[in-house]
């Protein structure tokens, strides 16, 4: 059974939101996402709800590596109560979301899954992505060990989209392409990162 989406899901979509041009969209990062969830569906809100709670496992230092690392432009964290604060910030901003009724029944199947199985992989490639910041991959490398594989890897790619000197072996792409679909991604997910790859 596959993913309930096609493309990028969860925390990493919503680091997504935040480009050069994110204020057009609201007046605060909370109306930000708060915005993109009135106008999403219930299974991508439980989605980012289940990935911002996990991420609560991580001390508020490598959240904020994190957060900056997954995003072209993320505002300071520090008016915002800190990486910690924020991360909560988003877990009561789906909260809020499905409280009004929007449908989102639990999680079965591939969307079930955290990854376990893939934990080596995911840390293969995470120690290969060179061209992110030592502080970067080690962020990354908790969050596998004390979040998910699953979420660990979807963070990767979206960094490696925000990184400014990315690149990508052919090999490399072909082992991020073996992972994705290990996790039952749907085709957009790790084809977002496939234009890194280094042409011959």
């Amino acid at each position: 059974m596959s993913r309930f989406t096609d493309f990028d899901f969860g925390v990493p979509r919503v680091m997504g939101l935040f480009h050069q041009d994110w204020s057009h969209d609201g007046g605060s990062a909370a109306e930000v996402v708060a915005k993109y969830f009135a106008a999403s569906g219930g299974k991508e809100v439980l989605a980012v709800h289940r990935d911002a709670r996990v991420l609560g496992n991580l001390p508020s230092p490598a959240l904020e590596v994190l957060w900056y690392a997954g995003t072209q432009y993320m505002p300071d964290l520090q008016p915002l109560g800190g990486a910690a604060e924020w991360t909560r910030t988003v877990v009561e901003l789906c909260e809020a979301r499905l409280s009004t009724g929007a449908e989102a029944d639990p999680f079965t199947g591939a969307d079930a899954e955290d990854g376990a199985a893939c934990l080596d992989a995911v840390l293969a490639e995470i120690d290969a992505a060179r061209f992110l910041d030592p502080e970067v991959r080690a962020a990354l490398t908790d969050c596998a060990r004390r979040c998910t594989p699953d979420l660990a890897f979807r963070v990767l790619l979206r960094t490696m989209r925000c990184a400014p000197d990315a690149s990508l072996s052919p090999d490399q792409y072909q082992r991020l392409e073996a992972v994705g679909s290990a996790l039952q991604y749907g085709e957009f997910v790790v084809d977002s990162v496939k234009y890194l790859v280094e042409r011959p």
